[in-house]
């Protein structure tokens, strides 16, 4: 894998992993697409570090805040008591939503990600959480802000993360779309979604990338060290940009844009695919 060819990819990591349109199955489809080396499941690890770095980077207050409160420990110091309670029910609210993800990802992530890389499952799957992703879109009461995120809210959307192992799903997506069945507001359940998602990535980076660089060193791994790092970077750039955008646009619009892309993207994989491109 060249120099360029990494660096594009890491742009398309990092502006698909926090949109709903799944950056799993671009960074499967689109090397195939280009007759590109796509680096495989290790490389695919250390862009998700990337966007991990760029999901700690933008909540580091927030989950200084979560983690402390969580915890027992006020912070600020001038915390009301009110915002104290809050803080710390979310934590373990989050905590609890991790759980589903967790347990799916132990027992069954090597074997999606090996078995199930596949462009026409990944363009079914694309096509058809658009469809979920429109029905869900296009609820009316959807005003329940942070606030007022409770345990099943956490339950229901922790089940839906475990869900985004599948290529084609997308994490971000498919735990949007539980946020919005339970009526949160769209920006609301982007949020919580991003939240939830920071341990599971960071967890999957950790037990990843010291596998990563072993396999380098052996000798195991063609792409150079120096690419892969400057690949995470620019992942993480391009992600905290997205995080900010996806955010502030939520707040005014709603996720038709996606929906529409989602089912134009999977049809032409469909159409390439099964007429032998």
């Amino acid at each position: 894998m060249t120099l360029f060819h990494a660096v594009v990819l890491a742009v398309v990591q990092g502006l698909t992993e926090f949109l709903p349109v799944s950056s799993s199955g671009h960074l499967i489809v689109i090397p195939q697409l280009l007759h590109w080396d796509d680096g495989g499941l290790p490389f695919d690890v250390a862009l998700h570090a990337g966007t991990l770095a760029a999901l700690v980077l933008y909540f580091f207050r927030t989950w200084l805040e979560l983690v402390l409160n969580g915890l027992g420990i006020r912070f600020p110091a001038g915390t009301s008591e009110e915002e104290h309670r809050f803080q710390r029910r979310l934590f373990w609210l989050l905590v609890i939503g991790t759980i589903p993800g967790g347990l799916a990802g132990v027992a069954f992530e090597r074997v999606i990600e090996e078995k199930l890389r596949n462009p026409v499952l990944i363009a079914c799957a694309m096509i058809a959480v658009a469809l979920v992703m429109w029905a869900a879109d296009s609820m009316r009461g959807l005003d329940r802000k942070l606030e007022q995120v409770n345990l099943g809210d956490a339950a229901v959307v922790g089940v839906a993360q475990a869900l985004a192992l599948f290529p084609g799903v997308s994490r971000s997506g498919i735990t949007i779309i539980a946020g919005l069945w339970r009526k949160m507001t769209r920006e609301t359940a982007a949020r919580f979604s991003f939240l939830l998602s920071t341990p599971l990535i960071a967890g999957a980076a950790a037990t990843e990338l010291p596998r990563l660089l072993r396999t380098h060193r052996s000798g195991g791994l063609e792409i150079p060290l120096s690419t892969i790092f400057i690949s995470i970077a620019v992942s993480a750039v391009v992600g905290y940009a997205v995080i900010a955008f996806f955010l502030s646009y939520l707040q005014t619009r709603t996720l038709k844009i996606f929906i529409v892309y989602r089912i134009a993207f999977g049809i032409f994989i469909l159409l390439m695919f099964l007429h032998g491109g």
